[in-house]
């Protein structure tokens, strides 16, 4: 009786169904269940972050990065899900860092080396497996980075502080460059020239005043000759090198992230390619002076330096030509696109705290007199030590790192799986964890020892700055020399917290508008008055 049942309803079904239904019912049946499991798909890892939501979660993930920018992104996502959380860029599974042990282990160990980023973007730029800054090739890397080594340390960072120091006080004596008609400095503009005038002053040694050129004696007078005719190309001088920096960094900044299919659509990334080109074909002219120099001295040791050790050594087959021009860039570029605008910065810091400035000159008098920095000086400069590294940590410019995991490892519990990309939030560290004051500037942050895990401004470990030790140097040589010939005050109701900024590779402030500006005011003036 119950089949015979069962049979009826069957019948009833099939009558009312049309036969066709079942074909086509199948594979939506399928695609339902199919969605259904990636709708409730769990990541299998504990760590913290958005949900994958169908694929939509990487997407709306990677596109927070390229809408706020690198930096702002980093403090959102750790702020919304903590120190230690998940997201993906371009689909690969990122870390955001910002817990001091975790950011300590990392820079630490060795698997660590590598950057990541995107490849096409870095090719655009000639970074990728060039150079030493994003070049995420452990091996290449490791035979690029001694020649940095050596040029940042020893007696090149002896000679770095007297170059400063000459370079700080010609940019003073020829202010009227950089002021404006109501006599206020465009003091970023004024820190990247000195910054780079610095750099290529003991890296390179090529004159950056349009022509590289020798006097040539004949009929008892002298004729300048250019000493290659291969570059036609006449430079424009430091301003003109300046801008194009400037054009180089925003264009690598715009596309380190960007997913491939941006540059299938070629005016989308044309622009930034001939920024890119601009400022490589510029250190290519530069170079190729450099080797007609090398090529017709008759002292060797007289021109040694950075770009000369790099020459030789592609010819003797060590480094290609391309990855010589690129160390030479980034050698270049280093100080004038982050160093300058940390003296900026300070600057501004500095104006807005006049008790701070006090303290510093008292110092500075009281160490070096009416003499000039030296080597000496350096470690005895501590009040001045103190203001560079609260500056750094309270506005800082380069806030991030970024890494990529070349084992599987475990990071305070956490399972990171090998070829993981992490960002080391820094810059929201120095703000978390030990200082007394750590959402005020305050100098009382570094009263006492401050422990290296807690403070890292320029990293450590393997991949850590080479330069840093370095940056130090230029920045107390700079400090000292440009404040015992000035006072420097920002406009009436602008300061820091005015400034427009953005966050993204790095920590830049907005251009655009005019509260870069500052007064430089001569201490003798100050001094004379307060006299009367």
């Amino acid at each position: 009786m119950i089949l015979e049942t069962l049979n009826l309803m069957h019948c009833t079904i099939t009558s009312v169904v049309p036969e066709v239904m079942p074909t086509a019912t199948v594979p939506i049946l399928l695609l339902m269940c199919f969605l259904f499991l990636i709708w409730n798909y769990e990541e299998t890892s504990s760590i913290p972050g958005p949900g994958f939501c169908m694929g939509i979660g990487p997407l709306i993930s990677h596109g927070r990065f390229l809408w706020m920018g690198v930096g702002s992104a980093c403090n959102y996502y750790n702020k919304m899900y903590g120190e230690f959380m998940r997201v993906w860029i371009s689909g690969e599974e990122t870390l955001i860092i910002s817990k001091s042990s975790s950011i300590f282990h990392v820079m630490k160990h060795g698997q660590y080396i590598s950057r990541f980023g995107s490849k096409l973007g870095l090719q655009c730029i000639g970074m990728h497996e060039n150079g030493i800054i994003f070049n995420n090739n452990p091996a290449l890397w490791k035979e690029i980075r001694p020649f940095f080594t050596k040029a940042l340390s020893g007696p090149g960072l002896v000679r770095m502080i007297a170059i400063c120091v000459e370079s700080t006080k010609d940019h003073l004596d020829r202010l009227e460059d950089v002021t404006t008609g109501l006599e206020n400095i465009n003091v970023l503009n004024f820190m990247r020239q000195i910054t780079l005038d610095t750099s290529n002053t003991l890296f390179l040694g090529i004159p950056l005043d349009g022509t590289d050129n020798i006097l040539i004696p004949h009929n008892g007078s002298t004729f300048k000759v250019h000493i290659h005719a291969k570059f036609p190309i006449v430079m424009m001088g430091k301003n003109a090198i300046v801008h194009k920096i400037q054009n180089y960094f925003n264009a690598w900044q715009a596309l380190l992230l960007k997913p491939d299919i941006f540059f299938k659509i070629s005016w989308l990334y044309k622009k930034y390619e001939k920024s890119a080109k601009d400022l490589k074909e510029e250190i290519e002219i530069l170079i190729e002076q450099k080797r007609q120099r090398l090529s017709t001295a008759e002292k060797l040791e007289e021109h040694m330096d950075f770009a000369s050790q790099l020459i030789f050594a592609q010819s003797r087959g060590d480094l290609t030509g391309e990855n010589v021009n690129q160390c030479v860039l980034e050698m270049i570029i280093a100080a004038p696109d982050t160093l300058s605008v940390s003296l900026f910065f300070m600057l501004v810091l500095i104006a807005e705290h006049p008790k701070v400035e006090e303290n510093m000159m008292k110092e500075i008098q009281g160490v070096i007199g009416d003499r000039d920095v030296q080597i000496n000086d350096m470690s005895n400069l501590k009040v001045v030590e103190n203001f560079i590294n609260e500056s750094m940590r309270y506005q800082p410019v380069v806030d991030l790192v970024m890494r990529k995991a070349l084992q599987d490892d475990v990071i305070d519990g956490y399972p990171v799986k090998r070829g993981t990309n992490i960002i080391l939030n820094i810059g929201r560290m120095h703000k978390l964890e030990f200082f007394p004051k750590p959402n005020e500037f305050s100098l009382e942050n570094f009263e006492k020892n401050v422990p290296s895990r807690y403070f890292q401004p320029f990293g450590f470990g393997p991949r850590g700055c080479v330069g840093k030790f370095i940056a130090m140097v230029m920045m107390k040589a700079i400090l000292v020399t440009l404040l015992r010939r000035y006072r420097v005050q920002t406009p009436k109701g602008r300061g820091l917290n005015n400034i427009q900024k953005s966050n993204d590779l790095s920590m830049h402030p907005n251009e655009s508008q005019p509260l870069l500006e500052m007064f430089f005011m001569p201490r003798r003036n100050i001094d004379k008055c307060q006299v009367d």
